[in-house]
C-alpha cells in the first residue's frame, strides 16, 4: 500500500474536515476522529476521493482512546504516516469566572490529547524512520486575549510538545509541526465572538489553514520542522 495514511483528529470541525477533503483528494486513507457522529458522517461524505475512511467517535482526551484510534489505524492499514492534531476546545471566561471544569477540559483535549497520541504513534514512527506531526495552536499562547485562560496555558504546553517532539524526531526521521493560528471562521470562534466583536473580513478561512497543513505533510514547509508557525488572520 503507497497512499499515506493520515489520522486527523477534530475531524468534524471546520478546520479538521477542510484537512480531510484535501487530504481525500492526494487519496489518503483517512482516520478521522471526533466527539460528534453525526458530523463525521458528514466529513466522511464529502471525502468520496480517499482510498480508504475509518471513523473514530470518541473524545480523544485520554491514553485509552487514543490508543484505541492508532489501533484501528493499524489494524486497517498496517501503518500510520501522519497525525494531524486539530481537536480543541476554547472555554472562555475571565480568571475569576475559570472553574477547574474548564481546566480540565482545556488541558484534556488541547494537551493531553495530542500527548498520548504522539506517544502511541511513535514507536510505529520510530520502526519506520519515518512519520509527520502537526499541532493545531494558536497566536494565543505568546499573545493571549483576555478570557483565555486555561485555553492560551493548554496551548502553550502543546507548543512546548512541538518543540520536544521535533527535537527527538530529528534523529530518527520524524518531522514536527506547530501552526499558531489567529482568527479563524469556525463555529468555535463563533461562540465566543459575535461579528460586531470580530467581522468576516478579520478571519481566515479554515481552507487557508488545511493547505498549510497540508503543505507540512508534503515537504512544502520542511525548514520550519520543530516550529510554530504563526498564521494571523488579517
Amino acid at each position: 500500500m503507497t497512499a499515506p495514511i493520515t489520522i486527523i483528529t477534530g475531524a468534524g470541525g471546520a478546520i479538521g474536515r477542510a484537512v480531510a477533503l484535501l487530504l481525500a483528494e492526494q487519496r489518503h486513507h483517512l482516520a478521522i476522529a471526533g466527539r460528534t457522529k453525526s458530523k463525521l458522517e458528514e466529513t466522511a461524505l464529502l471525502c468520496t476521493t480517499s482510498p480508504g475512511l475509518l471513523i473514530h467517535c470518541a473524545e480523544i482526551c485520554d491514553e485509552a482512546t487514543a490508543r484505541a484510534l492508532v489501533d484501528d489505524a493499524i489494524a486497517r492499514w498496517g501503518r500510520v504516516d501522519n497525525l494531524i492534531n486539530c481537536a480543541g476546545v476554547a472555554p472562555m471566561a475571565p480568571i475569576e469566572q475559570t472553574t477547574d471544569a474548564m481546566l480540565h477540559e482545556s488541558f484534556a483535549t488541547n494537551t493531553f490529547g495530542p500527548a498520548h497520541l504522539i506517544m502511541r504513534c511513535w514507536p510505529l514512527f520510530k520502526a519506520q524512520k519515518s512519520g509527520r506531526i502537526v499541532n493545531v495552536s494558536t497566536l494565543g499562547t505568546t499573545d493571549p486575549f483576555p478570557g483565555f485562560f486555561a485555553y492560551a496555558a493548554s496551548k502553550s504546553a502543546l507548543d512546548s510538545l512541538t518543540r520536544s517532539a521535533a527535537r527527538e524526531g530529528t534523529r530518527i526521521g520524524v518531522k514536527v509541526f506547530g501552526i499558531n493560528l489567529g482568527c479563524i471562521e469556525t463555529p468555535m470562534l463563533r461562540q465566543n465572538f459575535s461579528e460586531k466583536m470580530i467581522p468576516r473580513s478579520r478571519a481566515l478561512a479554515p481552507e487557508v489553514v488545511a493547505q498549510m497543513i497540508v503543505d507540512c505533510l508534503s515537504g512544502k514547509r520542511d525548514a520550519d520542522h520543530g516550529k510554530c508557525i504563526p498564521l494571523p488572520s488579517p
